[in-house]
């Protein structure tokens, strides 16, 4: 049986000065949106910024993405959802963006994509929103079955920040994980996502708290005291 939330939580007390300093360490994540109220071309946007900030420098693609935004024409789903040879090419060769063949078909792989979440719920965001908040490891595999490169971390931090309520996987969470008797192993398993979601369903009734904030609390509880 896994460790209560409360030890969880008093370990990050104990590394990080108190309840006050972790509270502050969690306020942000009341702020995000709601991914039900984001249009698709927004979903598309953090999609594809996602995919591009997958094992790159985050703070060159937060510089570079209004000429993201401009070569993709501000992602708008039925101009991406068609990529010709041509336009390929164009991209290919446009010194705004990255110019990684493989993430930029994924953006047309991924506007796909959301165009088949809308047909199925309105809009893409509604059916983000929409999905059952206790079966976060089914959206993801959804994510990353249906999509282009929106598998692992990816698909993980796309949600956080289109604002669906989810846990991100990180090394210190898996870690935490692990020492709360939760999983032994690799956080990759169908089985251990399963153990995962378990005991994020269990601590999410004991605390009142949402995903992310107990993944966050999670990270804050190991590592070096502050």
């Amino acid at each position: 049986m896994s460790e209560p939330f409360q030890v969880i939580r008093a370990r990050a007390e104990a590394h990080h000065g108190g309840a006050e300093a972790i509270d502050a360490r969690l306020a942000d994540l009341a702020d995000r949106p709601d991914p039900a109220s984001l249009p698709d071309d927004r979903i598309l946007a953090e999609m594809s910024k996602r995919v591009f900030q997958a094992g790159f420098v985050w703070k060159i693609i937060e510089s570079k993405w209004p000429g993201f935004e401009e070569a993709f024409d501000g992602f708008d789903i039925a101009v991406n959802s068609e990529m010709s040879e041509e336009r390929l090419s164009a991209l290919l060769a446009d010194t705004g963006i990255i110019r990684n063949k493989p993430k930029i078909l994924a953006v047309r792989d991924n506007a796909r994509l959301v165009e088949q979440m809308a047909a199925l719920d309105g809009s893409a965001g509604k059916f983000i929103a929409n999905w059952d908040a206790a079966d976060h490891v089914g959206l993801l595999d959804y994510l990353k079955k249906h999509g282009n490169r929106l598998g692992g971390l990816t698909g993980q931090y796309f949600l956080r920040f289109v604002g669906r309520d989810g846990f991100v996987l990180s090394k210190d969470v898996t870690t935490a994980l692990k020492a709360a008797g939760v999983i032994d192993g690799p956080a990759t398993s169908k089985s251990t996502l399963a153990k995962i979601q378990a005991a994020f369903n269990r601590w999410g009734t004991e605390s009142g708290q949402s995903q992310a904030a107990i993944s966050r609390t999670l990270a804050l509880s190991v590592g070096p005291k502050a």
